[in-house]
C-alpha cells in the first residue's frame, strides 16, 4: 500500500476510547475514516476528540473505509465483522471473535470469501515485551509444562475498573474475557489443544487443564473476581531450558498500533497473520468446549 489506509472504528466503550481511537488517530499510515457505535452521542464525542467523522449508518462507514477495527461485545462484533468483510473491508477484530463457534466461523468464512485480511487483537501477541518472547519460545520448543494465571479484580469490592460495567463480561466471565489472552500464547508455543477440562472456582473463576498436540500439559486459572490485592497475571514455561517466565507488558495503545501494522502487512502481502480470524475461531472452539457446549 502506497497511501494511508482508511480504517473505521466500530465501538464507543472504554476500550475503543482509550486504545483503538488514540492508536488509529496517531498511526502515520492510517486515515482514521470514522466512528460508528450503538450510542450515536458517544460516537460523535469520539469523532470530535480525534478529528474524524461519526456515522449513523454502519454500511456508510464500511463504504468509506478500507478496513475496520472493532471494539464491540463479541456477539455484536461477529455479524458486523462478517458484514464488513462482505463489503470489502479488512478486519481488525477484538478477542474473543465470538462466544459461539458458529459466530466465529461466520467471520472466518466471510473474510476468506471476500479475500480480506484479518487480525485478532490479542494484546500479548503484539505487545513490545511479549510478542518477541512468544516467538522465541515457540522456536525453542522442548516444553514439558506451562502454568498460567490471569486474576483480574473487575468484579471485586474496591475495583475502579471501567470495564466492570460491561454486560457481556459480567455474563461470560473470565473464561471468555481473559481466556483468549492465555490461549493466544499457549497455542503458538505448545501447539494446538487436543483435550481441555474445566473446573469451577469461586465466582467466575475457572481452572483449565489442557493437553497440547506437542505432548505438553498446561494449566490456567482465570478470574475477574479475585481480591484487588491478589490481581496479577503471568505465564511460566518449564522444559529443557528450565523455567522461563513471560515478561511483564503494558502500553495497550502501542500494542494496538502493532496490530494495525500486522493487518497492513497481511493486506499488502496476502500472507495470513498467525493471529487471524481462523485462529480466533480455534480459540472460540476451545473455550466453548471448556464451557461444556458442543462445537456446532
Amino acid at each position: 500500500m502506497t497511501k494511508a489506509i482508511r480504517i473505521g472504528l466500530l465501538g464507543t466503550g472504554p476500550w475503543a476510547t482509550r486504545t483503538h481511537a488514540p492508536a488509529l488517530a496517531a498511526h502515520p499510515d492510517v486515515d482514521f475514516s470514522g466512528v460508528w457505535g450503538r450510542r450515536p452521542d458517544a460516537a460523535a464525542g469520539i469523532a470530535a476528540e480525534f478529528g474524524t467523522r461519526a456515522y449513523e449508518d454502519v454500511d456508510a462507514l464500511f463504504a468509506a473505509s478500507d478496513a475496520v477495527a472493532l471494539a464491540l461485545p463479541p456477539d455484536v462484533q461477529a455479524p458486523l465483522a462478517a458484514r464488513a468483510a462482505a463489503a470489502g473491508c479488512h478486519l481488525l477484530l477484538d478477542k474473543p471473535v465470538a462466544t459461539s463457534v458458529a459466530g466465529a466461523r461466520e467471520v472466518a468464512l466471510a473474510a476468506e470469501k471476500a479475500g480480506v485480511a484479518s487480525v485478532v487483537f490479542c494484546t500479548l501477541r503484539f505487545a513490545a515485551a511479549t510478542a518477541p518472547w512468544i516467538e522465541e519460545q515457540a522456536a525453542a520448543g522442548g516444553w514439558y509444562l506451562a502454568r498460567a494465571h490471569w486474576l483480574g479484580a473487575l468484579f471485586s469490592p474496591g475495583s475502579a475498573s471501567a470495564y466492570a460495567a460491561s454486560p457481556w463480561r459480567r455474563e461470560k466471565g473470565a473464561l471468555w474475557d481473559v481466556g483468549p489472552h492465555v490461549l493466544s500464547v499457549l497455542l503458538p508455543v505448545l501447539g494446538d489443544v487436543t483435550e481441555v477440562v474445566a473446573a469451577a472456582g469461586p465466582d467466575d473463576t475457572r481452572q483449565l487443564a489442557l493437553r497440547h498436540a506437542g505432548g505438553a500439559a498446561a494449566s490456567a486459572v482465570l478470574s475477574l473476581s479475585a481480591p484487588v490485592a491478589a490481581a496479577s497475571a503471568g505465564i511460566t514455561l518449564h522444559g529443557d531450558r528450565g523455567q522461563v517466565d513471560m515478561p511483564r507488558w503494558d502500553d495497550a495503545v502501542g500494542s494496538f498500533a502493532a496490530a494495525v501494522d500486522a493487518l497492513l502487512e497481511a493486506a499488502r502481502t496476502g500472507v495470513p497473520h498467525g493471529c487471524d480470524a481462523w485462529f480466533g475461531l480455534r480459540m472460540t472452539e476451545i473455550l466453548a468446549e471448556a464451557e461444556g457446549r458442543p462445537a456446532a
